[in-house]
């Protein structure tokens, strides 16, 4: 073991996830939990990562319950600071992991949020007037893609009639079709996309990627102007799921087509689908 100080182990945690090309947003995520961790150690006049223990932790998660934070951001804090001592246990910065012998707070998912259909065609008519919007909106709605998956598509990915998904973080490749209204949406977008020396997909007016925060921020924008409330991005995901699973499409499909790496992701959805349709493996448009 090396001992090492924490605001060090800290760095090299940061480091490390950078290089292993880990996206922008699990960086800032990462990185602000395992900040708060170290700073709450720090208060406690805990200089080095082998000093810490079980109870050390319990109590950070206890003071950010004090804080406000919710049940399910705080077991999210944990999943990182777990992260943080694999991190640490592979590097031999620490023999053991009190990590683990932490409990999850327990906390119920809430359901879904699964936009209408007069919903989702406010939302296209809000941004019938941007192309490169409208390409986004129903390539979210008709394929049922990431938002980070979406961001990372590149020109070479739109092929004819489908979309290849590049692996983003621990997602693996895939591809995914593109029925009549994504092809037409993301037709008209690349006859106006500005001239760039990137080959991603999607990018701003001055030929830059367009990032996945603003990427979010625009199409919540949109949920706004078509005054759908308490939606945000990964809501259209789930309007996909829905939509197809009402109809009958066949389960295994679905979960393929969404790159979920068990089934039992995409079942969950089941109990707020009513009236489910004869399987087929047939999608339709949304």
């Amino acid at each position: 073991m090396k001992p090492t100080k924490l605001g060090d182990a800290y760095d090299n945690f940061r480091d490390y996830l950078k290089t292993n090309k880990h996206s922008s947003s699990t960086i800032i995520a990462y990185g602000k939990d395992i900040n708060q961790l170290v700073d709450f150690l720090k208060n406690l006049k805990k200089n080095f990562v082998h000093e810490v223990t079980k109870e050390e932790i319990e109590a950070f998660l206890a003071k950010m319950g004090k804080d406000g934070y919710t049940p399910k951001s705080i077991s999210r804090k944990l999943n990182s600071t777990r992260t943080f001592y694999r991190f640490l246990k592979v590097n031999e910065y620490v023999t053991d992991d009190p990590s683990l012998l932490v409990a999850h707070p327990r906390y119920q998912l809430a359901p879904p949020r699964i936009l209408t259909p007069m919903e989702y065609r406010a939302l296209r008519d809000a941004a019938r007037n941007d192309a490169r919007m409208s390409a986004i909106i129903e390539l979210l709605l008709q394929a049922g893609i990431r938002i980070g998956e979406l961001a990372a598509l590149r020109m070479p990915d739109v092929k004819e009639d489908k979309l290849y998904i590049r692996p983003v973080e621990k997602h693996e490749e895939r591809t995914v079709p593109l029925n009549k209204r994504a092809k037409e949406a993301l037709g008209k977008y690349i006859e106006i996309r500005p001239k760039s020396q990137t080959d991603h997909l999607f990018i701003t007016k001055s030929g830059r990627p367009f990032l996945i925060r603003n990427i979010r921020t625009a199409v919540e924008r949109y949920l706004r102007l078509a005054e759908i409330k308490n939606a945000k991005v990964n809501d259209l995901r789930h309007t996909f799921v829905a939509h197809h699973l009402k109809h009958g499409v066949s389960l295994v499909l679905i979960s393929k087509l969404l790159g979920h790496k068990r089934l039992s992701t995409t079942e969950r959805y089941l109990e707020f689908i009513k009236d489910r349709g004869k399987e087929t493996a047939v999608l339709s448009e949304l």
